[in-house]
């Protein structure tokens, strides 16, 4: 689990800004998955300049797209909601574990007016709580308020591997 906190942490502060081709991801019903995955992917969006329009559910692991970009780079629509929980790790009868050095990772990783929305819900917890509507636009610039959002080309991408509990789309600059 510590090396899940290092990579995380080292990873944010080592980022070039060094922009290349730029697309744009849209997240619309992401249930989330392993910290690593989506720091992976949050790492090369930020690299190439991807621009990311939370447009659904971004639940869990797939939170960190607000602390990994810039926040120019991040827009939410009407219809985003994130959803945030304690970070957990599967036991080996097939539950789940509390992880305190994975849930501080996340946290470190979010903006500070995010932790404190999430600190005066009580902190993460195995409960999901929710941010959307005007609380989420006071922290998430919504989109069309944030230059990039707009693009029609469609080509799908994932965030991970297990295509089952993500759905993204990649879209393409005119």
């Amino acid at each position: 689990m510590r090396q899940v906190v290092l990579v995380v942490v080292c990873a944010i502060t080592t980022l070039a800004s060094t922009s290349f081709a730029q697309a744009t991801m849209r997240i619309t019903a992401d249930r989330g998955g392993r910290i690593i995955d989506y720091a992976e992917r949050f790492i090369r969006a930020r690299a190439s300049g991807e621009q990311v329009i939370i447009d659904g559910a971004c639940l869990s692991a797939c939170t960190l797209v607000v602390g990994m970009l810039p926040r120019d780079k991040v827009c939410a629509t009407p219809r985003a909601v994130l959803g945030f929980h304690a970070a957990w790790r599967p036991t080996a009868r097939g539950g789940r574990r509390a992880s305190a050095p994975a849930t501080r990772a996340m946290m470190d990783v979010y903006p500070a007016n995010l932790r404190e929305w999430i600190d005066h819900r009580g902190g993460l917890t195995p409960r999901m709580i929710f941010l959307r509507g005007r609380e989420l636009a006071a922290i998430v610039p919504t989109c069309g308020t944030v230059a990039g959002t707009a693009g029609t080309a469609h080509a799908s991408t994932m965030l991970r591997p297990d295509s089952s509990r993500a759905n993204v789309e990649a879209q393409q600059p005119q």
